[in-house]
């Protein structure tokens, strides 16, 4: 049996009950819930007047914009659910939050969605959400209008309820069920005509402010990831399987597998410790300080202008967020922009949309790392990665991403004499002999295989997965090795000392090298992953996924860094090869005095002698 299942491979009995997590459930009543409403009602004030502020306009090209659509997600949902019953209901509540809100996916099926539900993450659904922490910091209230505010009510029916979260991720999210919006401003105008909900009395409100939604708590929902099904066994620190039909018996993610840590990452750096400055403004934007403390402030970058329509050039603010969450998928948009097909434009993927978000996310992949090249006295090139994110690099979503490091050695006629981290492009397959990946490999156990029949080992089975077996991805800035192990993303068969944002590479140059040059390239999905879906799905969302991979350049990698450096000529006297001429060089000359050793005879007279020593006199180091 591969690991790639079929018709022997056992599913695992799981139940609604064994995902369910805390914060505000589905609800089909829409007198208790008002449903979450289409992205489309927000254009008439929030699109078309300038594509770098108006939030639609960058927002309808992100991968939260295209959350539902993307078809590597149908193809890991189909693999989903044939792994575990229902298991698919976990990914749908981040990536069709709207849909799993009405009912819609309990059962971990797409199969009911509208065109509202495939909307994704959507403006309505992120600005409904209240900070589900009681005593964090809670929204404003209606300003100047002598109402209460509307958060502690809603927290205190959800405690009542037993839906309490203690912890931030797997999309404990909280929402307003009046359909009350929330933004960061305390001082937008009166609400015109509802636009922005009613009390759930059909009173108009004004948009309420929300310090939340500047925090990045309120992005580690959905970007803080555990799997409920398995339970940390205390006695020999591995992930059992619970029982499959009951809620985790603790609830807390760190005794769940951490499939994803992208927000406690950021929350043990120094970016979330007092932040980190950027002398050449990387991440872009107009920040007021250039301390990048929060996901919004490189993901989010303020911009000068203004969020609507009707205030554009009137009212200007200094620090509209920019709606892009530029990431690092590199091909995914133009797939479903080809999926789409003539409805693209009518969703809103234009192409002059969709080409600047793609330059977004290049742009997002260049300033995400840093490389410096140097030499070392024993003929050695030391290729050295920084880390500039305030997460791993890489992070998040781990299957099929990677990077690695290409370097190329030319002699002095340019001719390229060897190479390492060698790339095929027309067969996308990476020669990983002697090449540097930067990756986490997952796996399942023993126990797990046993219960699946899948073999145990490496594994794609993302919702089976229970064990790390290798994790090399470099650690963000003022990060130490006991935080990691808490949140539960120790480096594994690699080691970074505590507070090291960067990693160093070795390799030896062949001789006669007169250049280097070093890539880092990253790539969003691997063939090794892309042939598993198409191979495992087995409702064909899987061959869709690949069929659209190799129609758009195979997941071409993406460079992130490029360095070039000279060696320079060796000095002919320096006969030790140690870099220096000296008394071990003269030692040379002497003992090989009188003899024809071509190697010895400097002069090329055709003998060892005083010539050859007046030679390494000449060159000596001192």
């Amino acid at each position: 049996m591969s690991s790639e299942g079929g018709d022997d491979q056992i599913q695992l009995p799981t139940t609604h009950e064994a995902f369910y997590e805390p914060g505000t459930q589905p609800e089909t009543d829409i007198d208790l819930f008002r449903p979450v409403v289409s992205s489309t009602n927000c254009t008439y004030c929030h699109a078309e007047y300038d594509v770098t502020t108006a939030p639609y306009d960058s927002w309808i090209t992100s991968m939260m914009g295209q959350s539902a659509r993307d078809p590597i997600f149908h193809a890991a949902l189909a693999v989903a659910n044939q792994d575990a019953h229902g298991g698919g209901e976990s990914c749908l509540r981040c990536h069709a939050p709207g849909a799993w809100l009405s009912g819609k996916s309990g059962d971990g099926l797409m199969d009911d969605f509208n065109d509202i539900d495939m909307e994704g993450v959507s403006c309505n659904f992120c600005h409904r959400m209240v900070n589900p922490d009681p005593e964090g910091t809670a929204a404003i209230g209606y300003p100047d209008s002598g109402d209460p505010n509307p958060d502690p009510p809603i927290l205190k029916a959800l405690d009542a309820a037993g839906h309490t979260s203690e912890f931030v991720g797997n999309a404990t999210f909280v929402l307003d069920p009046a359909d009350v919006r929330r933004g960061p401003y305390g001082d937008i105008l009166p609400d015109f005509y509802g636009v922005h909900g009613t009390d759930g009395f059909g009173k108009f409100v004004w948009l309420i402010e929300s310090p939340y939604h500047r925090q990045s708590a309120m992005c580690g929902e959905c970007h803080d990831v555990s799997n409920p099904m398995y339970l940390r066994n205390m006695l020999t620190g591995e992930l059992d399987l619970t029982a499959l039909d009951e809620k985790h018996p603790t609830g807390n993610p760190n005794d769940m597998y951490p499939e994803q840590r992208t927000y406690s990452e950021w929350l043990i750096s120094d970016f979330a410790d007092g932040g980190v400055t950027f002398e050449d403004n990387r991440f872009g934007g107009n920040h007021p300080t250039g301390i990048m403390e929060s996901c919004q402030d490189c993901h989010m970058p303020k911009q000068i202008g203004a969020g609507c329509v009707f205030v554009d050039g009137i009212y200007d603010r200094n620090d509209i967020g920019q709606h892009s969450f530029a990431g690092a998928n590199t091909w995914v948009l133009d797939a479903i922009k080809t999926q789409l097909g003539e409805q693209a434009s009518t969703v809103g993927l234009t192409e002059d949309r969709v080409e600047a978000a793609k330059a977004r996310t290049t742009r997002m992949l260049k300033n995400a790392s840093d490389m410096e090249l140097s030499l070392t006295d024993s003929n050695l090139l030391n290729v050295r990665i920084i880390n500039q994110s305030g997460h791993k690099l890489p992070t998040g979503y781990p299957e099929g991403r990677r990077m690695w490091l290409n370097v190329r050695f030319f002699d002095q006629d340019d001719n390229l004499i060897a190479e390492s981290g060698a790339y095929d492009y027309e067969t996308a397959e990476l020669d990983l002999d002697d090449t540097k990946v930067y990756e986490m490999r997952a796996g399942i156990t023993p126990e797990v295989a046993e219960r699946t029949n899948l073999p145990a080992g490496e594994s794609f089975h993302l919702l089976l997965n229970n064990v790390c077996l290798f994790d090399n991805r470099i650690p963000a800035r003022g990060t130490t090795n006991a935080e990691l192990e808490q949140i539960g993303v120790s480096p594994v068969g690699y080691s970074y000392a505590d507070n090291q944002y960067w990693d160093d590479t070795l390799y030896e140059y062949p001789e006669g090298t007169n250049s280097i040059v070093a890539t880092l390239y990253y790539q969003t999905t691997s063939k090794e992953y892309i042939e598993f879906l198409r191979d495992t799905a087995q409702d064909g969302t899987g061959l869709t996924a690949y069929d659209l991979w190799e129609e758009h350049g195979k997941s071409t990698p993406a460079v992130m860094d490029v360095q070039v450096i000279e060696v320079p000529a060796s000095n002919p006297a320096d006969l030790n090869g140690d870099g220096a001429v000296n008394g071990a060089d003269l030692t040379i000359v002497l003992a090989a005095w009188g003899t024809k050793d071509p190697a010895i005879d400097l002069n090329g007279d055709g003998v060892v002698d005083g010539a050859d020593l007046t030679i390494v006199l000449a060159n000596w180091s001192f």
